[in-house]
């Protein structure tokens, strides 16, 4: 991933460096099991170093990269290196070297997923009672409470959580089963060892690799919490609009919005974080083609996780922080919330008015049809629909101080958002 999204320490998990140090670690774990090796053999073992550019140079000759950091970390253990990679095939280092890689991964990507869910809760609960307008298909619907959106937000944060926390440590396990995983050279015992110094499960019946379906489920789990995150990029953008103007994003001191237009604020963190997440549900896609293997094993699966498994959690990384940025900063005009609700000129008190009509006596039909017709009128004729009521002949007897009437609306607000409790 380009460097404007990485954070230093994922770039870091995720390099090269990182990918070889993971396999070494996997072969001395090996080695402290064997009961070939001597102490002293084992102390040259786990003093064995490689560098990136010397396995680069060996792999021109074996065209092998498994094979080439073999051998450099053979020949740095001197004689105590025949040790190394006894009895193992490459599958065996690979995958529970990415194992150990996505485990430390998950140490830095998860506890965003966490705070972002404490974050949106607080902000929801701040806006318990901050009137707003719903609405379904972009139309004005009925009112609502920001803090109620926010706790829309906060839930599905939640879950992503859970879903991503349970997507990386079923991802996290390793085999060490040997060539198409029969255990030829080792046991199911020896892998169990190896594996308890790594602190991994281990694949069931690894058949030589680790299961790709286990790799897929992770990357469909950051693609679902990055649809999530979108859609609280999505609506703090249509909240931002010139016409709504209700919410917007933080805009620090010399920011500027436009190159041209220097009254501009554009939502262009926002837009950013909708924009990676068309990323992500790609590098899904992608994941999901690698399940299908040929027979025990191919490599078709190796090119595309060496893009898609960083990519897709640095994205997801710098995509939470971006939002947890947004959550916490994002600028709310409540002020704007309560003038957009007038708006429609009371028409968003239909629903109220109609049940007032049926509790009078009126049949349903005949009510709503009534109430249609007056809420457009107030609408196209920039006409209070309260008075419109008051002087039609349908809304004699009405209570009209109870039908509009904002309470209703929110009166279970503070019920709703004492659910975010369970969660945060």
């Amino acid at each position: 991933m380009i460097a404007r999204y990485t954070r230093p320490e994922l770039a870091a998990a995720w390099s090269d460096f990182a990918r070889f140090d993971a396999m070494r670690e996997v072969e001395v774990a090996v080695c402290e099991e064997l009961d070939g090796p001597s102490e002293d053999e084992l102390r040259a073992i786990r003093a064995a170093t490689f560098t990136v550019e010397e396995i680069e140079e060996r792999e021109k000759v074996t065209d092998h990269d498994t094979a080439a950091f073999v051998d450099v970390l053979s020949e740095s253990a001197g004689p105590a290196g025949r040790w190394i990679h006894y009895g193992l095939t490459s599958s065996d280092v690979i995958d529970t070297g990415l194992a150990l890689q996505i485990r430390r991964v998950a140490g830095l990507v998860l506890p965003d997923s966490r705070a972002l869910v404490r974050v949106l809760a607080d902000r929801a609960r701040e806006h318990v009672d901050t009137l707003c307008a719903g609405r379904t298909h972009g139309i004005h619907a009925e009112p609502t409470t920001f803090g109620i959106k926010l706790a829309s937000f906060a839930f599905e944060a939640d879950r992503n959580a859970r879903r991503l926390e349970a997507a990386f440590a079923q991802a996290a396990v390793g085999a060490i089963s040997g060539a198409v995983g029969t255990y030829s050279a080792t046991s199911p015992e020896f892998e169990a060892r190896v594996l308890g110094r790594l602190g991994l499960e281990r694949e069931p019946v690894s058949t030589q690799v680790v299961a790709r379906d286990r790799h897929a489920q992770l990357l469909q789990a950051i693609a679902l919490a990055g649809a999530g995150l979108e859609r609280f990029a999505l609506e703090l953008r249509h909240l931002a609009r010139t016409e709504v103007g209700e919410a917007r994003e933080p805009f620090a001191a010399g920011q500027k919005g436009s190159s041209a237009m220097p009254h501009k604020r554009n939502p262009i963190k926002s837009e950013q974080v909708a924009g990676l997440a068309r990323v992500l549900r790609g590098n899904a896609l992608a994941a999901l083609e690698d399940v299908a293997l040929w027979h025990e094993r191919d490599i078709s699966h190796s090119s595309v996780e060496r893009i898609v498994l960083p990519d897709s959690t640095i994205l997801l990384d710098h995509m939470q922080r971006r939002v947890l940025t947004l959550a916490r900063g994002m600028v709310i005009d409540s002020a704007r919330m309560r003038e957009n609700l007038e708006l429609t000129c009371g028409a968003l008190f239909s629903q109220r008015l109609l049940l007032a009509l049926v509790q009078a006596g009126s049949v349903r039909d005949d009510a709503y049809r009534v109430v249609q017709r007056l809420a457009q009128r107030a609408i196209d004729e920039r006409t209070p629909l309260r008075e419109l009521v008051r002087d039609d002949p349908a809304g004699r007897g009405l209570d009209l101080d109870a039908v509009f009437d904002y309470a209703p609306f929110v009166r279970h607000a503070p019920e709703i958002l004492g659910r975010l409790d369970e969660i945060a």
